[in-house]
């Protein structure tokens, strides 16, 4: 393949979309030129997009390519991460190896695929009790605070020892971070007021430790706490414990959350989908696979900085540019997915890259693909006439967000129908 840079002018991150279940359609003609594109940043710099499933996930997979956040321009924010910020340490996944790998090594254990099937019953106990409650509520419902939200974030309360009842806040913070269009004391503002509730917490956890995962990381399963400033039973300093529980307490709730209300909208307006996952339990791993394709929330992609000059996706690359993979062009790519722009949950979609790909491949994948399992099916087949109360089109929309998803997801249902 001939390598070139393209004459085309710079264009921004292509953001509007056409139906709200599928990416921007400018990303079809861009696969269909099977190269890189060249994309204007906010901050005003130059990069490059990549559209096509190959190219993204040899984007993912090539270690030329640096995830550091602080060498990268933002497809959507004109303001850059501080490069001195000491509230970085501990978000892994905005870092390379060794550092990366040290984070990544030591949390794994907690999110394998086995120990995510020992939290099962205890998901499924929560999926029924908030099923429950909305049964007894009776119709209409927002199923976003009925049921989306709360599962996923009393979930990941329990697993790293979260108070629950904490979760207003961390919400409303995390919230300021992930809306597009703040300014930059905004969101610095509320990322602080996360790392002082993280960090006192973690100061509780040395004195008063329970049995959930933070705790085990500070003081170990029967270890003796020290003082503050000194490293935890994991051997990480207390302020990269904080970045750490940080970092999973927001992706481990509002991702989940977001796709299991998105996922709803989608199967209510595809009611044969809807209905093959209500009737047959054997599908719900592969409907959760399809609805990650289907879907994808990461909606502006995932972001990486040239190492070095290379060459990629038929377009010399210069070390320092940023390069944008959009995951949500990749998981429509029809030379991978035959059909792309069709749901259909019996499809075997194993190797969508919803969770991303390669060493930066999502840590809480399994825990989010339990969670997906137990709550689509279960909602479906306690209301099997649950629908939308209002029409499809009034549904309001992330696009104001980094993660996709619905505000607001009102339903209604038959109470005779069990």
């Amino acid at each position: 393949m001939s390598v070139t840079r393209r004459p085309s002018a710079p264009a921004a991150l292509p953001r509007h979309r056409d139906c709200p279940f599928d990416p921007p359609g400018a990303y079809a003609a861009l696969r269909e030129e099977g190269r890189a594109s060249r994309l204007a940043f906010p901050d005003g710099t130059v990069g490059w997009l990549l559209t096509r499933y190959e190219d993204v996930t040899r984007l993912l997979a090539d270690d030329r390519f640096s995830s550091d956040r602080r060498r990268t321009s933002s497809p959507v924010h004109a303001f850059p991460v501080r490069r001195d910020d000491r509230r970085m340490l501990g978000s892994f996944i905005g870092m390379d190896p060794p550092q990366h790998t040290r984070y990544r090594r030591l949390l794994s254990k907690w999110f394998t695929a086995r120990g995510m099937r020992g939290l099962r019953p205890r998901i499924e106990e929560i999926v029924d009790d908030h099923l429950a409650a909305m049964e007894r509520a009776g119709p209409p419902a927002d199923l976003v605070p009925s049921f989306a939200q709360p599962i996923p974030s009393l979930v990941i309360c329990e697993l790293l020892g979260v108070p629950y009842e904490d979760r207003a806040d961390f919400q409303r913070w995390a919230t300021v971070l992930l809306r597009l269009g703040q300014d930059e004391a905004e969101v610095y503002a509320a990322r602080d007021a996360l790392w002082e509730y993280m960090r006192e917490l973690i100061d509780t956890k040395r004195y008063q430790p329970d049995e959930a995962l933070l705790s085990r990381l500070v003081v170990g399963d029967h270890g003796t706490p020290g003082g503050p400033g000194t490293a935890t039973a994991a051997g990480l300093t207390d302020e990269e414990l904080t970045g750490v529980g940080l970092l999973l307490l927001v992706a481990g709730h509002e991702t989940t959350a977001n796709m299991l209300a998105l996922g709803t909208y989608a199967l209510l307006c595809h009611p044969e989908q809807s209905r093959r996952v209500r009737q047959r339990p054997e599908l719900a791993e592969r409907a959760v696979e399809e609805l990650l394709r289907y879907l994808t929330i990461v909606q502006f992609g995932t972001v990486r900085a040239a190492r070095e000059d290379l060459e990629i996706a038929g377009v010399r690359v210069r070390a320092g540019e940023t390069v944008v993979g959009s995951i949500a062009s990749a998981n429509r790519d029809p030379a991978r997915f035959p059909d792309p722009d069709t749901l259909d949950v019996t499809r075997d979609a194993a190797d969508q890259v919803a969770f991303g790909h390669g060493i930066h491949q999502c840590l809480g994948q399994h825990l989010a693909r339990m969670e997906m399992s137990a709550g689509y099916p279960a909602l479906l087949r306690r209301f099997p006439t649950l629908r939308l109360a209002v029409p499809p089109d009034q549904v309001p929309l992330r696009h104001d967000m980094l993660v996709y998803g619905v505000h607001r997801l009102p339903v209604t249902w038959d109470r005779t129908a069990r």
